[in-house]
C-alpha cells in the first residue's frame, strides 16, 4: 500500500523509487506542534514500517524551520490536567519508540530550528543531517520541566554524558555545525543543501541491500531499547512537572514575553500568577 494522505500536518511524497519524504507542514507557526501534529509524529512511523513502497524515509520541515517545539497553547492546556498528561506520555513514547522500531531507516533533514519535540524527531532518526546554521535545543528546562521526551536517552548515546549534561541542564541551543562536531548529528552541510543531501543518501540506501540495512538498524536500535528505563523515568519526571508551580511560572512568563521567576529557586519571593 501507499501511505495515505490523511495526515493534517504531515505532507507525504515519494520523490524517488523507494524513498518517502515526510514534511512537517505548519510553516506559518515554525512547524510547532499542536495536539494533532504531536500525535501524527508518533503514528507515521507505523505506516512507514508496513508500507511496501517505502524503503527509506526522510523527514524535514516546511519553510525555514524543522519544528520549533510545541505550541504554547498546547503547553498551557496540559498544566494540571491528568488525562491530557497521560495521553502525552503515550504520544511522546510513540515518537521515540516507533522511530526506533520502524523497520526502515529514517533520515532527518534538520533545517532551521529544532526544539523540544522537533529535536526529539530530528535526533531520534537513524541518521540526522543538519544545516550549518540549524538551531537545535532541548528547551524543557527553560519551561520548568525535566528533559524527558528524548533528551536523557538520545543525547548521551550520541554525544556523551558531559556534553549532554551541559546542553540539557542549560537549555542552550547549538548550531548544526557544533552538533556535528560533538557527534549529536551524523553530518552537517550548508543550509541550502540539507534536503538534497538527505534525499541523495536516501536514494543510495533505497538501492542498497535491504535486509542488511534493516538488520543493521535493528541491531543499533538495541542501544535505545536497553536504555529505555532511562527514557521511561525521564518522561515520568517531565510529566510530574506539569503539576508543579515552576511550569505555571514558565508558561505565565512565556505568554507575557518575559523571563520566568521559578518558585523553587525563589522560595521567599512572591509567586507568579496562579492562573493563565
Amino acid at each position: 500500500m501507499v501511505i495515505s494522505d490523511d495526515y493534517q500536518h504531515l505532507k507525504i511524497e515519494y520523490p524517488d523509487d523507494g524513498v518517502l519524504l515526510v514534511t512537517i507542514n505548519r510553516p506559518e507557526v515554525g512547524n510547532r506542534a499542536n495536539a494533532r501534529l504531536h500525535w501524527e509524529l508518533g503514528q507515521i512511523w507505523l505506516a512507514v514500517s508496513s508500507d511496501p513502497d517505502t524503503r527509506v524515509a526522510v523527514i524535514t520541515g516546511a519553510g525555514d524551520a524543522f519544528c520549533g517545539g510545541g505550541e504554547l497553547q498546547k503547553f498551557l492546556d496540559q498544566i494540571n490536567d491528568f488525562p491530557k498528561i497521560a495521553q502525552l506520555i503515550k504520544e511522546a513514547k510513540d515518537i521515540v519508540q516507533n522511530m526506533a522500531n520502524c523497520e526502515k531507516p529514517i533520515i532527518s533533514a534538520i533545517n532551521g530550528m529544532a526544539n523540544g519535540v522537533g529535536a526529539a524527531v530530528g535526533l531520534s532518526a537513524d541518521i540526522s543531517i543538519a544545516g550549518e546554521n540549524a538551531l537545535i535545543s532541548d528547551g524543557h528546562i527553560r519551561m520548568g520541566i525535566a528533559a524527558g521526551d528524548h533528551g536523557a536517552l538520545i543525547w548521551p548515546l550520541k554525544c556523551g554524558l558531559a556534553k549532554s549534561a551541559y546542553y540539557l541542564l542549560s537549555g542552550d541551543s547549538l548550531t548544526g555545525r557544533e552538533a556535528e562536531r560533538i557527534g549529536l548529528v551524523g553530518k552537517c552541510v550548508p543550509d541550502s543543501e540539507v534536503l538534497g543531501a538527505a534525499l541523495e543518501l536516501a536514494v543510495n540506501l533505497a538501492s542498497g541491500p535491504q535486509h542488511a540495512i534493516r538488520w543493521t538498524k535493528r541491531a543499533l536500535s538495541h542501544w535505545l531499547r536497553v536504555n529505555m528505563p532511562i527514557f521511561e523515568s525521564s518522561l515520568a519526571f517531565e510529566m510530574l512537572n506539569f503539576f508543579d508551580g515552576d511550569v505555571l511560572a514558565a508558561a505565565t512568563a512565556a505568554k507575557a514575553g518575559r523571563k520566568p521567576v521559578f518558585p523553587s529557586a525563589n522560595p521567599n519571593s512572591s509567586k507568579e500568577v496562579d492562573s493563565i
